[in-house]
């Protein structure tokens, strides 16, 4: 099965198709099935969402989710640490480090 996600344009957030447009929740997800294709080149093209791809999905007592791990993760949205901060490693070499 085959679920669709993205980042809404205008607010940035993770999105999922719900078979009629774009919710906030996974747990709203459907199916696309065979769908997948035409129904992200048609919401790209209308300028709805960025980003979007098919990820494999599951179904579960709440709905469906994604099957793997890195999507769940997704799935929770952006995660704010303000505790983090970027800093230089080696200020001549580039590299960077959280």
């Amino acid at each position: 099965m085959k679920i669709l996600t993205g980042n809404d344009l205008k607010t940035g957030q993770v999105v999922w198709w719900d078979g009629q447009g774009w919710s906030l929740h996974v747990e709203d997800a459907v199916d696309a099935g065979d769908r997948a294709d035409a129904i992200i080149a048609r919401e790209e093209a209308e300028c709805r969402v960025n980003g979007t791809y098919a990820i494999d999905g599951e179904k579960t007592a709440e709905g469906f989710r994604p099957a793997h791990i890195k999507d769940r993760i997704r799935a929770l949205g952006p995660t704010v640490r303000p505790d983090l901060t970027l800093k230089p490693a080696d200020p001549s070499a580039g590299n960077w480090v959280i």
